[in-house]
C-alpha cells in the first residue's frame, strides 16, 4: 500500500509539473540581453507560455521596455561611452534610441550572450511578436508613488498601455502586473477583461488578502518566500500563484511541489526542458 501511495504521489506531481507555465523573465535575461527583441525571440523559440517584461514611458509618451527607470551601463551603452545614468521619463524616445542595449557583458547574468546593434524596444515592437505563437504577455508598470519623477501619473500610464493592448487586439493575452497597485485598480476599472497580477515580496504574506485588496486574479511573490500552504489558500480563493524569479533546479522542484501555477525564470529553455 505504501508503495502504491508513493507511486500515485509521483504521478500526481509529474502531472502537475506538466501544467506549470513558464514565464521568460525579461525575455530570457540569463541567456540573451534583458528586455531586448533577441531575448523575446529566443524565449518564443524555446516555447515559453509567457513573455515577462517591464515598461517605462519616455518624455514624449512612448512606452518602452526596460526593467530600470534609468538608462545605464552595462544594460545599455551611452552614446558618449560614459558611465552616466539618465531617467527614461526625462528624455525623448529619439534620445533613448541613441543608446545601444545588450552589446556589453552583464555581471548580473554571467551566461548572457551579448548581442550588438539593439536599441531599447517599444511595447509596440514586442506586441508585434504576437503572431509568432499563442504565448501571453506578462507586462509590468515600472512606477512608484515614492518616485513620481520616474513615470507619468498612474492614470496616464495605464491609458497608454491599454491603447497598445487594444491596438494589437491582445486583451485575452495580456497580464498587467505591478508592485504599484494603483495601476491595477485603474486597469480593472477601464478594462475589467485584462488579467491582473499583484507583485509582492517578503515572508508570511497573505495571498488571499492581497487578492481581495487589489482585485488581482494572480499573486506574484518572490519565490523564496512561497509556501505550499500559501498556495493552497490562494487556490481555494480562486487565485493563481506565479512566483519570481527562480533559476535553479532545486527552486523549480520546490515551487512545482508546492503547487505554483507558473514560474518566472531567467532561463526559460532550461526550465521547459526540466519540466519535460
Amino acid at each position: 500500500m505504501r508503495i502504491l501511495v508513493s507511486a500515485l504521489f509521483l504521478i500526481s506531481a509529474a502531472a502537475h509539473a506538466q501544467r506549470v507555465q513558464v514565464h521568460g523573465h525579461r525575455g530570457a535575461a540569463g541567456v540573451k540581453p534583458e528586455n531586448t527583441l533577441p531575448a523575446f525571440e529566443y524565449a518564443i523559440a524555446s516555447g515559453v507560455d509567457a513573455l515577462e517584461l517591464d515598461m517605462g514611458v519616455t518624455k514624449d509618451g512612448v512606452l518602452v521596455v526596460s526593467h530600470d527607470s534609468t538608462l545605464h551601463a552595462p544594460v545599455c551603452k551611452s552614446p558618449t561611452g560614459g558611465e552616466e545614468k539618465v531617467l527614461i521619463h526625462q528624455i525623448t524616445f529619439a534620445e533613448v534610441k541613441k543608446w545601444e542595449c545588450g552589446s556589453t557583458p552583464n555581471p548580473a547574468f554571467p551566461r548572457m550572450q551579448p548581442v550588438a546593434g539593439n536599441h531599447m524596444p517599444t511595447l509596440d515592437e514586442v506586441f508585434a511578436l504576437a503572431p509568432k505563437g499563442k504565448f501571453l504577455f506578462n507586462i509590468e508598470t515600472k512606477i512608484s508613488p515614492t518616485k513620481p519623477e520616474h513615470a507619468p501619473p498612474p492614470e496616464e500610464f495605464v491609458r497608454l498601455v491599454l491603447e497598445k493592448i487594444r491596438k494589437h487586439h491582445l486583451e485575452s493575452r495580456v497580464i498587467l502586473q505591478s508592485f504599484d497597485y494603483r495601476t491595477l485598480a485603474i486597469m480593472k476599472k477601464l478594462a475589467p477583461e485584462i488579467k491582473l497580477s499583484a507583485l509582492c515580496g517578503g515572508p508570511m504574506l497573505d495571498f488571499v488578502k492581497i487578492g481581495k485588496e487589489t482585485g488581482a486574479q494572480i499573486i506574484s511573490p518572490m519565490h523564496s518566500f512561497v509556501t505550499k500552504e500559501q498556495i493552497a489558500a490562494a487556490h481555494a480563493a480562486g487565485l493563481q500563484v506565479v512566483p519570481w524569479t527562480a533559476d535553479t533546479v532545486k527552486d523549480w522542484d520546490r515551487l512545482i511541489a508546492a503547487g505554483a501555477d507558473a514560474i518566472i525564470t531567467n532561463d526559460p529553455a532550461a526550465l521547459i526542458a526540466h519540466i519535460k
